[in-house]
């Protein structure tokens, strides 16, 4: 079965053909970010222009790639949340409306989802493993039960690990998309230039994590946390700001791995592409820790497809009442972020 996967969550206008929930046919993403650079971040008004300017010529390019016309694909699937409410409901009216005049089965996805799927396009996985979605609005380790069943163990009781990135970014002129520009500006730095402390969450927080401390500390109180003696630099800033942030992160993972006993960890979300987290679950050789491709930890039209094969294999299809939410309830610590009881 072939599923057409359109995603309009944030700032990518994407488009993807995947056949069974894993032959990826075409993944046609529209980047905004030059649209988006000199404010430093997300304008939500611009996102949902763009998407509303793009989604035609995106989809059709996506078929064009797959050398398939309209009448070639199964069913339609669209992200309907989480993320910004005007640019979802861009993607999901398309799709809808498109479903809906060529009589295709039609399929709301949780994005969320999808962004935990997106290794599965590339590799072969056997649930149970441990889900580590990270993203600018998520920080998230759960129990992977299926590709709708997700336990979730924690998550950040404040700023996501991506938001954190984007923030220090920002106040330090570093560039946007902040974590990318980090990233590489780190490679060059000394991660040992400053000694962020690392955040002390009490109470029933075994496996939430905090960033707004970290970054409190790196724009705010630099200076009490910096080496002596090493130059203030922006490789010296990112790298330490880096280490500390993907520590935060690895020191609540490894304490999930070590109480469920599951030793696969599966990634996803923007921040998955990020050098230093995956070096550094490489290096765990007790862990078997998959990771998607660079192309597919942003979001991207394939991840939603792949997920839209496996309802649409269940038998299950969402309404043309079907809307968009900003926010997901389900992903709350404690809370199975199942689909199957309020698909519709």
């Amino acid at each position: 079965m072939k599923v057409l996967g359109i995603e309009s969550s944030c700032d990518e206008t994407a488009a993807s053909v995947v056949e069974d929930g894993h032959k990826i046919l075409s993944n046609v993403i529209a980047t905004q970010i030059p649209f988006h650079q000199i404010y430093k971040g997300v304008v939500p008004e611009i996102a949902s222009r763009k998407h509303v300017e793009w989604i035609l010529p995106v989809v059709k390019q996506a078929l064009k790639e797959a050398n398939l016309t309209i009448d070639d694909i199964d069913a339609v699937a669209a992200a309907n949340r989480p993320g910004l409410m005007g640019a979802l409901l861009v993607g999901l009216t398309f799709g809808k409306t498109l479903a809906w005049a060529t009589n295709k089965p039609f399929i709301a996805v949780n994005h969320m989802l999808g962004h935990m799927y997106a290794a599965h396009l590339a590799n072969t996985i056997s649930y149970p493993y441990l889900g580590l979605l990270v993203s600018g609005g998520h920080s998230i380790i759960a129990k992977v039960t299926g590709f709708d069943e997700l336990e979730v163990l924690g998550t950040t009781i404040d700023d996501a690990v991506g938001e954190a990135f984007d923030k220090v970014a920002k106040y330090y002129e570093f560039g946007y998309p902040g974590g990318v520009i980090i990233d590489k500006l780190a490679k060059e730095g000394d991660s040992n230039a400053a000694h962020f402390p690392m955040p002390q969450i009490k109470g029933d927080h075994r496996y939430d994590v905090s960033y707004s401390g970290l970054k409190t500390a790196a724009i705010n109180q630099i200076d009490q946390f910096w080496t002596q003696g090493c130059e203030r630099t922006p490789e010296n800033i990112a790298a330490s700001f880096q280490e500390t942030a993907v520590n935060i992160l690895l020191k609540r993972l490894f304490l999930a791995v070590k109480d469920t006993g599951l030793t696969t960890v599966v990634a996803g979300g923007g921040v998955a592409a990020n050098s230093c987290l995956r070096a550094k679950l490489a290096a765990r050789t007790d862990i078997n820790c998959i990771f998607p491709p660079l192309k597919l930890c942003t979001d991207n039209g394939a991840m939603i497809a792949g997920v839209g094969y496996h309802f649409l294999k269940r038998g299950d299809r969402s309404g043309w009442d079907t809307t968009a939410k900003a926010r997901v309830e389900g992903f709350r610590k404690g809370v199975s972020a199942s689909q199957k009881a309020k698909f519709q």
